[in-house]
């Protein structure tokens, strides 16, 4: 059945209210900015799907399952992250057209080419999230929004408005159509200098598509990319904004694995108990 992209938003999206309820605590006095629109490290993940989806009207989430952390899990179900992308229209295809798709997603893959997933003034988002099933929490997310064909703001006004929102970067690298900027904490929530040991080491990733590195030495880093566009290289055709919270989601995945092992010994434990009680003797 056809439907709009507004129908397929309504239809998916369920019952969001805006603005979103948060229960989690707020950001500490003095502390670095660390939110993506209003998403940052800490969150539920039902606080953040939330968070997200009153961002835009047609911002769709969906759990995903494919990209997983290196973590034993025992068999459990646990929730590591949500995608969010734009409802786009539905709309019936011919056999015929299906394989016509497919014939030109193997060309492209095969032939290396740049087959652009969004359009302009869309966004993505992923938000990884890590915790004990029905406790899991933010602990990185990234969001790419293109601008407006038209509208594209320079490169210049883009970093002036992600300094005036995250203060001063900690790194910073200015190219032709692009530009780049770190902030990147300690675990005092002091930023890193180029003095310090951990100036090469603390990193962040802007982009919803990249990998996540957590370490216990590191705290807040926020990553940003301005890319310019290609015949305009001082006007922007899309930006990144990445958040990690890196020592408290290390701490994380540690406590989860341990949590998680904690869950399957005192189930086993249990089994063992009943069956004492319940168990049939073999015949001898």
């Amino acid at each position: 059945m056809t439907a709009s992209a507004d129908e397929v938003a309504e239809e998916t999206r369920g019952k969001v209210k805006c603005p979103p309820k948060i229960a989690t605590s707020e950001r500490a006095r003095g502390a670095p900015v660390d939110d993506v629109v209003g998403v940052r490290p800490g969150m539920t993940y039902e606080e953040a799907a939330n968070t997200v989806m009153c961002s835009n009207d047609l911002l769709v989430v969906q759990q995903d399952k494919a990209r997983r952390f290196n973590i034993q899990t025992y068999g459990q179900e646990i929730r590591q992250g949500f995608t969010a992308r734009f409802a786009v229209d539905r709309v019936e295809k011919t056999s015929k057209q299906i394989m016509q798709e497919l014939q030109d997603s193997a060309m492209a893959r095969s032939s290396n080419r740049v087959v652009r997933d969004m359009q302009a003034g869309q966004a993505k988002w992923y938000v990884a999230t890590m915790g004990l099933p029905g406790q899991e929490r933010v602990i990185s997310a990234a969001r790419e929004e293109w601008f407006d064909a038209g509208r594209n703001p320079t490169l210049q006004s883009v970093e002036q408005a992600l300094i005036k929102k995250y203060g001063a970067s900690t790194q910073a690298q200015h190219q032709t159509g692009q530009t780049l900027l770190t902030w990147s904490y300690d675990t005092r929530q002091r930023p890193i200098t180029e003095t310090s040991p951990l100036y090469q080491r603390c990193r962040g990733t802007a982009d919803p598509d990249g990998g996540t590195n957590f370490s216990p030495d590191c705290g807040i880093v926020i990553a940003a990319s301005i890319q310019g566009l290609r015949n305009n290289p001082e006007l922007a055709e899309y930006l990144q904004v990445g958040v990690i919270d890196q020592a408290n989601g290390y701490d994380l995945l540690t406590n989860t694995e341990q949590g998680l092992l904690k869950l399957q010994n005192d189930r086993r434990a249990r089994e063992v108990e009943e069956a004492s009680k319940n168990a049939v003797a073999p015949k001898l």
